[in-house]
């Protein structure tokens, strides 16, 4: 059983939220929401943000010559928020479901929805505005959006099934941020009654240069040791509120990138946190989370830290 939290997202009426553009990969995003939602008793709210400024514009210069278009707009995002309902009703038919479409641009909406929301749900890929390399849209959300953001990536490997089984991974470097993410991968795996594995890695070229001071703080043969009691310590806390998850460590010596991804493979969740701290033991986040939310062959969960 998953200790309650009580920070904002962790209201009971806060919902899954899942943002919907039509493509197959926004339908594999929403089915999983869905799961989520129906799994802990959630709210699934599903939005899409079509951004009508650029027609508004060319209105106002030209007339209602353009009312149409606009009008089409509208229903095209209606509708499709509509279909998207269906389809989680007809899967799931106790799942309290709502959608709105509306003229924002996605990547600001699913921001301000992230405030409240439980968590915010994205493709990997999509159309119109979506697209673009990811979109921009993603990229953005995950790294300005609130509480936890998560990227339904698909494995090639599979046939771009999502992984439905395997452990719960978290990348960890010692800072705040890394935290937060620790908090949500035990939640996560407490959840699905799975396995974490603890992923910490450390650069053999950046082992503790503090403030342009020219010696080392630990010597190079002792700086395995130093890790893995800055990895104990780190888990020991989080492992007496979640007894019920097992946990394994990982230690590498160099390039989480590569450590996070061989690890999608074979992981149902990757959670990391939205940036790292730099220097010391700061090599693991940050640019790691745009570079899974890209290439994962699962999916990514990018938790933000609560603002002030």
């Amino acid at each position: 059983m998953a200790t309650q939290r009580t920070d904002v997202h962790h209201l009971a009426d806060a919902a899954v939220v899942v943002g919907v553009d039509g493509s197959v990969a926004a339908d594999t995003a929403l089915d999983w929401a869905a799961d989520i939602a129906v799994c802990r008793d959630r709210a699934l709210r599903i939005v899409h943000g079509y951004d009508t400024v650029g027609l508004r514009r060319v209105r106002d210069r030209h007339g209602d010559r353009v009312a149409p278009m606009l009008d089409a707009a509208h229903s095209h995002a209606a509708a499709l928020v509509e279909r998207a309902a269906q389809r989680v009703r007809a899967a799931a038919p106790g799942v309290r479901v709502s959608s709105e479409a509306t003229e924002s641009g996605a990547a600001a909406l699913l921001i301000r929805e992230s405030e409240t929301a439980y968590l915010v749900v994205l493709g990997a890929e999509g159309t119109s505005e979506f697209r673009s390399h990811l979109g921009s849209v993603l990229l953005t959300v995950a790294a300005h959006g609130h509480g936890a953001v998560v990227v339904v990536r698909t494995d090639p490997a599979s046939g771009n099934a999502v992984h439905r089984q395997g452990p719960v991974v978290v990348g960890i470097d010692g800072s705040p941020v890394s935290e937060a993410a620790l908090a949500a991968a035990f939640e996560e795996a407490s959840e699905r009654g799975a396995e974490l594995v603890a992923v910490h890695a450390w650069s053999d070229l950046d082992l503790g240069w503090f403030e342009g001071e020219s010696e080392l703080l630990v010597p190079v043969r002792d700086a395995g040791e130093t890790q893995r009691a800055v990895l104990a310590e780190r888990l020991a806390g989080w492992q007496e509120m979640f007894p019920d998850v097992r946990v394994s460590r990982r230690m590498y010596v160099s390039d989480p990138v590569r450590a996070l991804q061989q690890w999608s493979g074979s992981a149902r969740l990757l959670v990391v946190g939205s940036r790292g701290r730099g220097g010391y033991l700061g090599t693991l986040l940050g640019s790691t989370s745009n570079s899974l939310v890209q290439h994962a062959e699962c999916p990514v969960m990018v938790v933000h830290p609560p603002r002030s």
